[in-house]
């Protein structure tokens, strides 16, 4: 998409036929563009990891008959509000980190604050309304969740400078994101596990790998303005760290399926996300700046896919 003197109250690299803009007044734009309401992928993401564990966690409750399907359910819809809540936030959060930068790089420049649309106190008052409806989120679970939940705020607020100071800001973000690999768990059982453990570092290197691909598209913009990122180290070799980090993803899950006793569909929905992978990694042209974003959208389907596989898995007869 390209601005216009038309549309310049909406962002270079969105879609311009979102919801956003049919539904919404055009005052509220800024805000959604701050929460990128308007690119789902991002909260689909954070959402994924949740599932998975709270899927891999009635495996094993439903194992042993202590699973009440009701509080499933309402964890499942929690954890959609939360991280709709808390990737709109993050993301406010980052664009105030990065105003400066996001004026020098040309995918990022009509975003609401580097264009003006938007004043930093209108979006740290926007950040706090997120967080609010995050943190009410968050005290609808156990106190062990809720201690769980909060500690993963140190990460959060330090990922956005992380591509300051190392050339792994993907891995920063993993840590972020992949937080719900623990919370998933934690939210059904009120305590940790092997699996929960394995979840979270699985999901820690996938979230390197579909990101590297993502940062891709920026890699020139990226170099000018001092950015760093594990597209910009890897460089041509990128398809091979690619196969180590979605390999390591598979085997890992593997082995927390392997542990929590999941039965066959489990598996049978691991092996269409490991051809999916495949598919990344053969087909990647890190050049591509189309088609590295459409790779990396890739992965909304492929998280559902891995959790369908361990949903139709819980034996709830």
């Amino acid at each position: 998409m390209t601005i216009s003197a038309d549309h310049t109250d909406r962002v270079y690299d969105a879609p311009s036929n979102s919801w956003v803009y049919r539904l919404l007044p055009r005052p509220a734009w800024p805000f959604a563009q701050l929460a990128r309401w308007d690119r789902p992928i991002g909260w689909q993401l954070l959402m994924w990891p949740c599932f998975w564990s709270s899927a891999l966690a009635a495996n094993h409750l439903a194992r042993n008959h202590e699973l009440h399907g009701w509080s499933f359910a309402v964890q499942l819809l929690l954890f959609f509000l939360g991280a709709v809540a808390m990737r709109g936030a993050g993301c406010t959060y980052n664009d105030l980190v990065d105003h400066k930068i996001d004026s020098e790089v040309a995918r990022t420049r009509s975003r609401p604050l580097p264009s003006g649309r938007v004043s930093r106190l209108q979006a740290k008052l926007f950040i706090l309304l997120q967080a609010l409806i995050g943190a009410a989120v968050l005290f609808c679970f156990n106190g062990f969740s809720i201690v769980l939940g909060l500690s993963s705020l140190v990460i959060v607020a330090v990922y956005p400078f992380a591509k300051r100071f190392t050339d792994w800001p993907q891995f920063f973000l993993g840590l972020a994101f992949s937080w719900g690999g623990l919370m998933g768990w934690a939210g059904l059982t009120g305590s940790l596990s092997l699996a929960a453990v394995l979840t979270y570092l699985a999901a820690i290197v996938w979230t390197i790998g579909y990101d590297t691909i993502y940062a891709h598209q920026d890699k020139e913009d990226d170099a000018l303005v001092g950015v760093r990122s594990t597209a910009r180290l890897f460089g041509d070799d990128t398809k091979v760290w690619l196969t180590g980090f979605y390999g390591g993803m598979i085997l890992l899950l593997l082995f927390a399926f392997i542990f929590t006793g999941v039965a066959l569909p489990g598996y049978l929905g691991l092996v269409v996300a490991a051809g999916l992978l495949t598919y990344q990694v053969s087909v990647l042209d890190i050049d591509n700046p189309t088609q590295c974003l459409a790779l990396f959208k890739m992965n909304h389907p492929l998280g559902f896919i891995v959790f369908l596989g361990l949903l139709v898995a819980i034996p709830f007869a």
